[in-house]
């Protein structure tokens, strides 16, 4: 009997294929939205991660100002760092294996008739440590040009591919503002981050040099401390922070003038962002949902409408009410688990695609496949029981007399 009205219900569906078809476009779209969304919200979160753990769990940024966690280095210029604060850090602290000193600045650097406006990096040889950068190409800074601020300059690979093509840039020098910059080494290309931001837009000189060329200050905004192998980022932290207020000369009851980040206290505040964000648009993309459960029950009691003089003559011929109910109820769950189907295919589509624009890790929830889908059948089964219970209550006689 159930195969039966599974059969007639299957029929009446594919009767009015291209009517089924939009009737379930919203389902369609809520659960391919919802799948796609989760998808890519879960592969930015992993990809978070994953470029966090390329810098190193062992590292800590110490930023000066208080409200570094929400806006980045804040400080005043009293606040602000010095070199030699940098160097007092690993000095006075055997837990760190090196701290590097960075300052940084947008300026147009040219080569040629080619320029591109990038970041300019002020530090020294311990940044590409702390930081892991590799050269590719070239060398490091020596310790004469560091110690002299002699105007060279180790470049990203976005900038090479601006400036210069396909072409060898070592040798080569570039103008950034006044000044004339020989580029003594390239960086190995880490590509854009989970945000889209590209890592290797950057022209990185000796900090004295940049001090004195460029900022025109003797100012660091920005310490990067990597931890030894083995200690516990937890405890660097305090013994930084001891170390920072010992050095800064900050009072007892007196509020830190700096704040020292660790790289997992970014890759959950990132991981939190991202996770908000997805939920936020999983939960618009659901209204869709609601949308097309609406879309059923409206065309379902079109439906009833259309049909009742055929309901009329199955129930004078002896159909039992629940028989009818059954046959609308079918349809409708029949109509939604289809959209169901199709939005599970659609939205895997989508994050597939997403994935690989953002290049991101394509890693799909089943749990979340199973939840949405078993929500289109829940869809079917709220939105069309009004529907089938007004069709199973049809008087038979009046139904009949229906034209």
């Amino acid at each position: 009997m159930l195969l039966e009205t599974i059969r007639l219900a299957i029929q009446a569906i594919f009767r009015n294929a291209l009517r089924s078809f939009l009737t379930v476009l919203g389902i369609v779209i809520g659960v391919g939205a919802v799948i796609a969304m989760v998808t890519i919200g879960q592969g930015s979160t992993e990809q978070v991660t994953a470029d966090v753990e390329k810098l190193g769990s062992n590292m800590l940024m110490i930023m000066p100002g208080q409200d570094a966690m929400e806006g980045g280095p804040s400080g005043t210029v009293d606040q602000m760092f010095t070199i030699r604060m940098n160097d007092m850090i690993e000095e006075q602290l055997g837990m760190v294996d090196v701290s590097a000193p960075l300052s940084t600045a947008r300026a147009r650097a040219v080569f040629g008739n080619e320029n591109r406006r990038t970041d300019i990096v002020g530090t020294d040889n311990r940044y590409f440590t702390a930081a892991r950068w590799e050269i590719a190409r070239g060398r490091q800074f020596d310790r004469s040009e560091l110690q002299s601020g002699k105007p060279v300059c180790v470049i990203g690979e976005s900038v090479r591919k601006e400036l210069f093509g396909t072409s060898d840039p070592v040798g080569e020098v570039i103008r950034i503002k006044t000044l004339s910059c020989e580029i003594v080494g390239l960086l190995r290309s880490k590509g854009a981050s989970t945000f889209g931001s590209d890592q290797d837009d950057f022209v990185i000189m000796p900090i004295r040099t940049f001090q004195r060329r460029i900022a025109g200050n003797t100012d660091v905004s920005l310490m990067i401390v990597s931890v030894r192998e083995g200690v516990s980022t937890e405890r660097a932290k305090k013994e930084i922070e001891a170390a920072m207020r010992d050095i800064r000369r900050i009072g007892r009851g007196e509020d830190d003038d700096f704040t020292v980040m660790d790289m997992k206290q970014i890759a959950t505040m990132l991981s939190g962002i991202t996770g908000v964000l997805t939920g936020l648009l999983s939960a618009v993309a659901a209204v869709s949902l609601l949308v097309g459960g609406i879309g059923i029950m409206n065309i379902m009691l079109v439906s009833v409408t259309e049909r009742t003089r055929e309901i009329g003559i199955r129930l004078a011929i002896g159909a039992q009410t629940r028989q009818v109910l059954m046959q609308f109820l079918i349809e409708a769950i029949i109509l939604s688990l289809f959209g169901g189907l199709i939005g599970i295919v659609v939205g895997l589509g989508i994050g597939l695609a997403g994935a690989n624009m953002l290049s991101i890790p394509f890693n799909p929830d089943p749990g979340i496949i199973l939840m949405a889908f078993g929500f289109s059948a829940a869809v079917g089964v709220i939105f069309g029981f009004f529907p089938a219970r007004r069709a199973a209550r049809l008087n038979p006689i009046d139904a009949l007399r229906h034209e």
